[in-house]
């Protein structure tokens, strides 16, 4: 028997995630492939949330939780680890376990029984369209479940943060009202739930989610291939140009068989090769192929061009709509350079990942002709 939960954003979002993982599970069934845990009722995600919450509201010696449940039977786990009794799912009992799972990969497997919910050990590798509930940091909750094509790491569905909820628009990425904007930019999959011959790679979501793991904020300036017009939005001569170009990422691209778990990880470690240089001062210029042309590069107008006078802004969350604001309103000097960057060449993308943990991708739209910034960290938490 499930407790009445007393944060009202638990019973605001459960609906919503319920009718995700139904629609998913539902696809992602028909088309075969792993054992896959039953999708969760509305009371039972808003109940998970509810404990989840409070209990990342508590310290434990003056350390707030850093944990991951799982909301599956354990025979849907492969290996877990099964404590010899169910531990009643409270706020107290998440708090004194957080220690020994903080590690990444590492989830609290949580059941259900005629007495309510309860841990009965931890899973390390879980199945897909699986709830998962990750606690960031003190009120700040993301609901998520694993890819169904095993490469990188958790689609996010939602983020709770105190009253605030943010649910992940996978279908148009906040654009519905906006097909011009959509069209502008580059091709980032907000979900992959259904088994696929191969992993689906999205280099620039790896590559922010590297960017961001360093904490010290970056700029990454995406240009074509064979192309030196980037060059005059730089100034001369380069701090540190690379050369040969770095084609890491290209090359394993290029292999054949992107099943191979070694090729996952390798390509995850060359991406996050590429993430390490974003964290020197500067920008970050690569190629569409990903190849590393330079790093520390300072970004400047072009001496041609005229400066950003504004941008349409969005982000990929249920509810929101494109805004038009002046640059310095968007960010900091990072924002206001990738603006100016991507205003003066129409054929590039910029990335920015801040210190704080946002991060926004600077594209040309065409249709509005102005700069577009979509801001996906809701994505990467």
């Amino acid at each position: 028997m499930l407790s009445e939960p007393t944060y009202l954003a638990a019973r605001m979002v459960a609906p919503a995630l319920a009718v995700h993982f139904a629609q998913h599970w539902a696809d992602a069934a028909r088309l075969g492939g792993p054992l896959l845990a039953p999708p969760p009722p509305a009371a039972l995600i808003e109940a998970v949330i509810d404990v989840a919450f409070w209990a990342s509201l508590r310290r434990e010696e003056g350390r707030p939780p850093r944990i991951s449940l799982a909301l599956l039977a354990p025979e849907a786990a492969v290996r877990p680890l099964l404590f010899a009794h169910h531990l009643r799912l409270t706020p107290q009992t998440l708090i004194k376990l957080a220690p020994a799972v903080e590690q990444p990969g590492i989830h609290l497997g949580i059941g259900e029984d005629d007495n309510g919910l309860y841990v009965w050990g931890t899973a390390t590798q879980i199945p897909p369209v699986c709830f998962v509930l990750e606690v960031v940091e003190p009120g700040l909750l993301v609901a998520k479940h694993r890819r169904a094509d095993g490469f990188g790491k958790f689609v996010n569905v939602a983020v709770l943060r105190g009253d605030q909820v943010r649910v992940v628009d996978e279908e148009n990425q906040g654009l519905a009202d906006h097909p011009g904007l959509r069209a502008s930019l580059p091709n980032i999959s907000l979900s992959t739930t259904a088994p696929s011959a191969g992993p689906v790679v999205e280099v620039l979501l790896e590559l922010a989610r590297a960017m961001r793991a360093h904490g010290r904020g970056g700029l990454v300036l995406v240009v074509p291939p064979g192309s030196e017009t980037w060059q005059e939005s730089i100034v001369q001569p380069l701090s540190y140009p690379v050369a040969p170009a770095y084609d890491g990422v290209a090359a394993l691209l290029a292999e054949p068989d992107h099943t191979r778990r070694d090729w996952q990880d390798n390509l995850l470690d060359t991406i996050g090769i590429l993430g390490g240089f974003t964290a020197v001062d500067g920008a970050t210029v690569l190629t569409r192929q990903y190849d590393l042309l330079a790093f520390g590069a300072k970004v400047t107008r072009r001496a041609t061009g005229s400066p950003v006078e504004q941008l349409v802004v969005t982000e990929p969350v249920v509810g929101t709509s494109a805004t038009t604001v002046h640059p310095a309103k968007n960010g900091g000097t990072r924002h206001l350079a990738a603006a100016q960057f991507v205003h003066d060449q129409h054929d590039t993308v910029a990335l920015v990942a801040s210190v704080d943990g946002n991060f926004t991708v600077f594209k040309w739209s065409e249709a509005l002709q102005l700069v577009h910034a979509h801001r996906i960290d809701v994505l990467l938490l």
